[in-house]
């Protein structure tokens, strides 16, 4: 599957991130923190590209919200797996530049549909 928007791409891309951080979590964290960041991770381009397959703009614009309330919360969630040393600084910084990318695609695209 391939999208054609640029913030679906980058918001997949974060998901990938994701996912390869977390390899490398405790074996404990498999069912809490593991789980949670993984799917608030991919719950952003699901919604992006769930809200474009809408009839109506205004729908897509809800969805675009709720992408954006998923990217929160990853991003606490990258900040807590730093808080307990999951993940070295280096890589935190890395994976909240592409949150803050996002994050900021995100509000452009929905100030562009009004």
């Amino acid at each position: 599957m391939e999208n054609k928007l640029e913030v679906w791409k980058k918001a997949h891309d974060l998901t990938l991130s994701i996912y390869l951080l977390t390899k490398q979590f405790p074996k404990e964290e498999l069912f809490g923190l593991t789980s949670q960041i993984r799917r608030s991770a991919a719950s952003v381009p699901t919604n992006i590209v769930e809200g474009q397959a809408r009839q109506h703009i205004k729908e897509f614009k809800q969805f675009l919200f709720i992408a954006k309330g998923s990217l929160a919360e990853t991003h606490y969630h990258l900040y807590l797996a730093k808080s307990l040393a999951y993940l070295n600084e280096e890589r935190y910084l890395f994976i909240e530049s592409q949150i803050i990318s996002i994050k900021m695609m995100l509000a452009k695209l929905i100030k562009s549909i009004g």
